[in-house]
């Protein structure tokens, strides 16, 4: 996969990445997308036992038939410090690397991560969608800023997350009486699409199985990267 060149460095000084955030935040798309998604890549990251490098992990997983298309590892040593709301200045090196070994690009990229459901309105999956030029969405485990209700306990209910009067994504309850998950767009995406995907994406656990698989891979590459 062929991804254009990137427009920054990685390692800057927090308030130049700050103001890097705001400026690409409003380069970013939430149209409908026209697609017919199909291969969907799901990413997740974790960090070497020394610190010193960031491992990335891409899956490429079909909907259609649930199979895995492909799968490729990176990492890419750690040129930033931890800071809450640029960990995609620590992650995103890694990730990109992975994403260039695929054969094919895949139809959306779906991270274990916030879209536009971030302080900036520029998580991870909304920063790799605007630099690959790709669909994008944000799927995470755990509320990085905003508020909601508790969604039904039925899977498929939903809620709005807010944020300073403004819906950044959806509260997603992907299996019965389990916690749900936070679906946010990233890039060329709008939040309907980005909520049916993820649906589409369920194989009757929490989590999608595009990022299931990649945060499974990407602990095994742990051991050997």
């Amino acid at each position: 996969m062929v991804i254009p060149p990137l427009p920054h460095a990685w390692n800057l000084k927090a308030p130049e990445a700050i103001a890097l955030q705001k400026t690409l935040a409003g380069q970013l798309s939430t149209q409908t997308p026209n697609v017919d998604f199909r291969n969907i890549a799901g990413l997740d990251a974790a960090f070497s036992r020394d610190g010193r490098f960031c491992i990335g992990a891409v899956v490429v997983w079909d909907i259609a038939s649930g199979s895995i298309i492909e799968k490729h590892g990176a990492k890419a040593e750690l040129q930033m410090p931890y800071i809450p709301g640029l960990l995609t200045f620590r992650e995103a090196p890694a990730l990109l690397a992975a994403l260039t070994k695929l054969k094919t690009a895949p139809d959306a990229l779906l991270c274990d991560g916030q879209g536009i459901a971030h302080p900036r309105r520029l998580g991870i999956a909304a920063h790799l969608g605007l630099l690959c030029d790709l669909p994008s969405i944000g799927c995470a485990k755990s509320r990085l800023t905003g508020s909601y209700e508790m969604p039904a306990e039925h899977r498929g209910s939903s809620s709005p997350l807010i944020d300073k009067g403004e819906r950044i994504g959806t509260v997603l309850r992907t299996r019965d009486r389990v916690k749900p998950i936070f679906v946010s767009v990233g890039h060329k995406m709008d939040l309907a699409s980005a909520e049916r995907i993820v649906l589409q994406c369920l194989r009757g656990l929490r989590l999608p199985e595009p990022t299931r698989l990649a945060d499974k891979y990407v602990a095994e590459l742990k051991g050997t990267l």
